[in-house]
């Protein structure tokens, strides 16, 4: 073998921590991402802007609503999991929100003078839900394409792609909505999710199933496709309350919630103080969304995979409770508009660059239905009601006039109990991961790494 044929893949493997045959499926995991994000921050700032138009107070009880629907909505998908092959329910997962964004569509262009301020309500709650579905059926298949090891390795490089998306979607909005108008953007974000569909036929058939490991990359991903999940609609509930592991990671998500609705809130406040227009308030969101972004982009690219595999999951989960807790006690000292921008930019980069891809990790050593069921509820009904609790905490603090004071005294309890949960899931993932789920290092590169890859330790821990 020629020293051009070796050096590639030890090219790949040095700077991307990729072999050879996972090149094809990372990438197009990246670009399935990238067309799902795109989707949604084509349409983000028009639901923040919304919102808004009947003041603060209204948002809080549209979270209500959002957690009541994503709760009713769950034992649907529950359904489609249970009755459907995979790609079925996915393919109908995201064609239900293209209808949708169909139905808005049409109702813009030819029923104007029937859109109003409950338009935007009901809009404001649909997008709340299409937002944590369609990100959660895209991390459901990846949990359950790749293993332990590739999921430390490399979901992090994958969420690049979102990233990338979520930088896109705004400029994409910035370029279109005047020539093309606002209602066509909802056309246009179909579009997008029309193609993230095909990137999931694609990933399903590039990726190797795990439930045949001696099959070849197509037909166990056939395979795969040919059976269905089974089991009761309901079945992803009662899996996570059932299983310490499943609960834990609910945990981790509701503390997460709460204390980012904290920030919302308080950036809500502050926007809504600086900018009385629907127009100013939502450029203002969509430059803090911009500079957001590209730091979620420097930390993928520089930090994230390598605090994950140096450190363990554990540590990267437990960075950014420390970090809320700390950006919270400074913006309590200055309480700048400035200090606001920073520490929302902080701790989604780390949300989405460190904890997203360590958090999706954790999937990695569940059964294929808590995959799907289990973590449709966690992703979705948690999430959102770790947004309602976080919402009426911040107005009932407000009301009683303890404002960001107050909020650091809660904050920084329920911060440390948030790290010691992700540190406690990080060992727990440990002893979870089996051989079958710990891809082994090839010989010809175990000499470059500079001690114990992640696999060995995680396995030796198991």
């Amino acid at each position: 073998m020629s020293q051009a044929t070796t050096a590639a893949p030890r090219l790949m493997r040095a700077l991307f921590n990729l072999r050879r045959e996972e090149v094809g499926p990372v990438l197009i995991a990246a670009l399935f991402f990238f067309l799902v994000l795109t989707a949604l921050m084509l349409l983000r700032p028009a639901r923040d802007a919304l919102g808004m138009e009947r003041g603060i107070e209204n948002i809080r009880w549209l979270f209500i609503g959002t957690a009541v629907v994503t709760l009713a909505v769950n034992p649907l998908f529950g359904w489609l999991v249970s009755r459907f092959k995979r790609l079925q329910f996915i393919a109908a997962t995201y064609g239900f929100f293209v209808l949708s964004l169909v139905g808005f569509w049409a109702l813009l262009m030819f029923t104007p003078g029937a859109v109003g301020r409950g338009s935007g309500q009901v809009f404001y709650v649909w997008f709340s839900v299409f937002n944590l579905f369609a990100t959660m059926v895209f991390w459901a298949l990846l949990a359950d394409r790749f293993t332990s090891d590739q999921g430390k390795r490399f979901f992090a490089l994958i969420s690049i792609g979102g990233t990338l998306g979520a930088i896109f979607g705004p400029w994409l909005t910035s370029r279109l909505a005047q020539p093309l108008g606002t209602p066509s953007l909802l056309l246009v974000a179909g579009g997008f999710l029309l193609l993230a569909v095909a990137a999931a036929w694609l990933l399903v058939r590039t990726a190797p199933d795990r439930a045949g490991p001696g099959a070849s990359a197509t037909a166990a991903g056939l395979a795969g496709e040919a059976e269905r999940i089974g089991g009761s609609a309901w079945a992803g509930l009662r899996a996570v309350f059932r299983s310490r592991y499943l609960t834990a990671i609910a945990g981790y998500i509701l503390l997460m919630t709460v204390l980012a609705t904290f920030i919302y809130f308080t950036r809500l406040q502050m926007v809504a103080a600086v900018a009385g227009s629907t127009d100013a308030r939502a450029a203002i969101l969509g430059n803090i969304d911009m500079w957001t972004q590209l730091a979620v982009l420097l930390l993928q690219l520089t930090l994230t995979g390598k605090i994950i595999q140096r450190f363990g999951l554990g540590v990267a989960l437990a960075i950014l409770p420390v970090a809320t807790a700390l950006g919270f006690i400074g913006l309590a000292i200055y309480g700048s508009f400035v200090v606001l921008i920073l520490l929302e930019a902080t701790t989604r980069a780390l949300q989405r660059g460190l904890t997203r891809p360590a958090r999706e990790a954790l999937f990695t050593v569940v059964s294929r239905e808590e995959k799907y069921k289990a973590k449709a509820f966690v992703d979705t009904f948690m999430y959102r009601t770790g947004d309602v609790i976080g919402a009426q905490t911040e107005g009932a603090l407000g009301r009683l006039g303890l404002a960001l004071g107050g909020l650091v005294g809660v904050v920084v309890p329920l911060a440390l109990a948030w790290a010691a949960l992700g540190l406690w899931l990080g060992r727990a993932h440990a002893r979870r991961v089996t051989p079958a789920q710990a891809t082994p290092c090839p010989p010809e590169v175990m000499g470059e790494l500079p001690g114990p890859s992640a696999t060995q330790d995680a396995t030796s821990r198991a």
